[in-house]
């Protein structure tokens, strides 16, 4: 990968043989310096990708050092896991000197592509994100680590971009999960999961349909359906419960839609878990604050974001090579609770 060192306005003002304070001035289109020097000094630092370093101007204004941040972009703030895994990050980096700036993509794509933008004008030491549901295109990811700035996925990695990145073991707490689900006697177990252009998908999904054929199940494609939040759930979950041999399991992609189909269970007539079992994935804490408590897959959100703080401040810190991906993988857990049955 090749080397990008960011223009500053030290090295416009060598360019034009001025003062750092002129280049300043021109940027900024004051009226005292004149009009055509304004628009040679505008139109080079155009050509060159200058971006001005808002936090640092502040800094300089305010007497303050400028601080060492990393920029980190979450999905959604309102989901357990991701503001597990931003403690995570908070608490390493801030052991390490380091502050953080965090922005939400709200899922969304072109949210995604401007928060990226807006951490490399503020000159970011570093990215630490999950990407949004619908990002297909990853050139914005490219174009910050051509230029320079490490960038560490977590959860739902890209993987059409080499970099570094941390993930729980998916497919074994899926497998896990399933595994279980079986040995307590379940036979037609559900799947609700999120699309399969994410990676998280597809290993989980893939560690469900393995446990089943280990056991000697088939895959049933009319038990599968796109689901990840808590509303679906509840709209769609009553379609598979009112089918003449309906499921007598679910696993679902995230404890939300977990609990989704357990409440839609229960307003049918259903017991949980004797007529339908029920198992998530994250642990959070709406696991424990619905009635019967939730089994699901522990995924230890704080600890992957405190790797994937260490990642990115070693490659920050010349400890780990800008061009080096590392690859962790925490594992999981299966956390049984009241929505399934015990072992035969």
């Amino acid at each position: 990968m090749k080397e990008f060192t960011q223009m500053t306005m030290k090295d416009i003002a060598a360019h034009f043989g001025t003062s750092v304070a002129t280049v300043s001035r021109a940027l900024k289109d004051s009226p005292r310096i004149s009009e055509q020097r304004r628009k040679e000094i505008q139109e080079f630092a155009r050509e060159h990708n200058f971006c001005p370093n808002t936090i640092a101007e502040s800094l300089r204004n305010s007497k303050v050092m400028q601080p060492k941040i990393i920029g980190v972009i979450i999905p959604e703030f309102v989901h357990y896991y991701f503001s597990s895994v931003l403690s995570g990050i908070e608490e390493r980096a801030s052991r390490q000197g380091y502050r953080v700036m965090v922005a939400q993509s709200n899922e969304k794509y072109d949210r995604e592509v401007q928060i990226c933008q807006s951490f490399y004008e503020n000159k970011v030491c570093g990215i630490i994100v999950s990407q949004a549901k619908d990002t297909s295109d990853y050139a914005h990811f490219i174009r910050l680590l051509e230029s320079g700035v490490p960038l560490v996925f977590y959860d739902r990695i890209c993987t059409g971009v080499d970099a570094s990145r941390v993930v729980v073991d998916d497919y074994k707490g899926a497998y896990t999960a399933v595994e279980y689900l079986i040995e307590t006697g379940c036979k037609r177990i559900a799947f609700f999961g999120s699309p399969m252009t994410l990676e998280i998908s597809k290993n989980r999904y893939n560690g469900y349909k393995d446990a089943l054929l280990r056991h000697g199940f088939t895959v049933e494609q009319d038990l599968n359906r796109f689901c990840d939040n808590r509303s679906d759930a509840e709209v769609v979950a009553p379609e598979l419960l009112s089918m003449e041999n309906r499921p007598d399991a679910f696993f679902a992609v995230n404890d939300d839609t977990a609990i989704g189909i357990m409440y839609a269970a229960k307003r049918m007539g259903l017991k949980v878990p004797e007529d339908v079992s029920v198992c998530g994935f994250t642990n959070g804490q709406r696991a424990i604050a619905c009635d019967p408590m939730l089994t699901t897959v522990e995924q230890r959100g704080r600890k992957v974001g405190e790797e994937a703080a260490d990642i990115l401040i070693n490659k920050v810190e010349g400890m780990i090579p800008k061009d080096k991906v590392e690859r962790r993988i925490v594992k999981t857990r299966l956390v049984v609770r009241g929505t399934t049955r015990e072992r035969i």
